[in-house]
C-alpha cells in the first residue's frame, strides 16, 4: 500500500500573531512553526500502516523553502520520502490542485489530510482532494483500518459516531482520535540522522491558478474590562448584573 501524507507548516498555537502591510500579510518574524496537528495525527496512523502493514509513506507539502524544516522532521519521524510542491499555498482550491498531481503522479492508494490546519481553518482541501482524484472520501475521520483494498473508517458526526466501509483508492480528513495524543512521536536522534539522508524532492507547480486572495487581516476584538465588586457587597453585583451585563 502506498500512502502519501499532506502536511500543513503553521505556527504554533503559542506564538504571537500580527499582519503587516496595513493588515494584508502575515507577519512571519519570531514565529515558531510546526506540523498541523491534525495532519500530525495522520502522519502517526500512516506510521502504524507502515510498521504492521509494510506500506510506504511519503508525504507532501505545497510551500517554499523555509517549510523544510517541518517536513524533514516528519522524516524523522518515519516518512519515507518527501516531496515539496515549490510554490505559496495561496488558497485552497490551489492546494488541493497542486496535491492532487503529486498524488496522480505517485498512484498512492490512501491520501492522509487532516480535517483543517490550525492557521486558517478552511477545512475544504481535503473533499476538495478526493473529488480531483475521483477517490472516495471519509471526513472528521476518527479510526481507519485497511484490509487488502477495502477500509474500514469511523468519522464524527453531530451527536455521534459514523462507521463507513469503502474501497481504495482514499482521501481522509483524519482530526484528533485518529490515534491516541499519547501515540504521536516524537523524532529520536537516530530518526533526525536518518532524515537527512532520506530524499526530499521539489518540484514546481503546475501552473494552476488560484481562485481567491485574502484582502485583509484583522485580530479579535480584545476584552471588554473587568469590574471588580467587594465580596460582601451582593446589592451592587445583582445591579450590575441586571443593569449591564442583563443576565438576570
Amino acid at each position: 500500500m502506498k500512502i502519501l501524507v499532506c502536511i500543513s507548516h503553521v505556527p504554533d498555537t503559542t506564538s504571537k500573531i500580527n499582519f503587516t502591510d496595513d493588515d494584508t500579510k502575515f507577519d512571519t518574524n519570531g514565529v515558531s512553526f510546526v506540523i498541523n496537528p491534525n495532519d500530525e495525527f495522520g502522519l502517526t496512523r500512516a506510521m502504524w500502516f507502515k510498521e504492521k502493514q509494510g506500506a510506504s509513506v511519503d508525504v507532501v507539502n505545497v510551500g517554499g523553502p523555509d517549510t523544510e524544516p517541518t517536513i524533514r522532521k516528519c522524516l524523522a519521524i518515519g516518512a519515507d520520502n518527501a516531496i515539496r510542491v515549490n510554490a505559496n499555498p495561496t488558497d485552497s482550491l490551489f492546494v488541493a490542485q497542486e496535491l492532487a498531481s503529486v498524488a496522480k503522479n505517485g498512484g498512492y492508494d490512501l491520501v492522509i489530510a487532516g480535517r483543517e490546519s490550525i492557521d486558517y481553518n478552511g477545512g475544504v482541501v481535503p473533499g476538495m482532494l478526493a473529488a480531483l482524484l475521483d477517490a472516495n472520501f471519509v471526513n472528521t475521520c476518527i479510526s481507519l483500518e485497511v484490509e487488502g483494498t477495502s477500509a474500514t473508517a469511523i468519522r464524527e458526526i453531530d451527536g455521534g459516531k459514523e462507521t463507513i466501509k469503502a474501497t481504495l483508492p482514499l482521501v481522509i480528513g483524519g482530526q484528533k482520535g485518529l490515534v491516541e495524543e499519547s501515540d504521536l512521536r516524537i523524532p529520536n536522534m537516530r530518526g533526525i540522522m536518518m532524515a537527512r539522508k532520506k530524499p526530499l524532492s521539489v518540484v514546481e507547480p503546475t501552473g494552476s491558478a488560484s481562485q481567491s486572495e485574502p484582502s485583509s487581516f484583522s485580530k479579535p476584538a480584545p476584552k471588554g474590562s473587568v469590574t471588580l465588586v467587594s465580596a460582601d457587597n451582593l446589592d451592587e453585583l445583582i445591579n450590575l448584573l441586571h443593569k449591564e451585563a442583563k443576565v438576570i
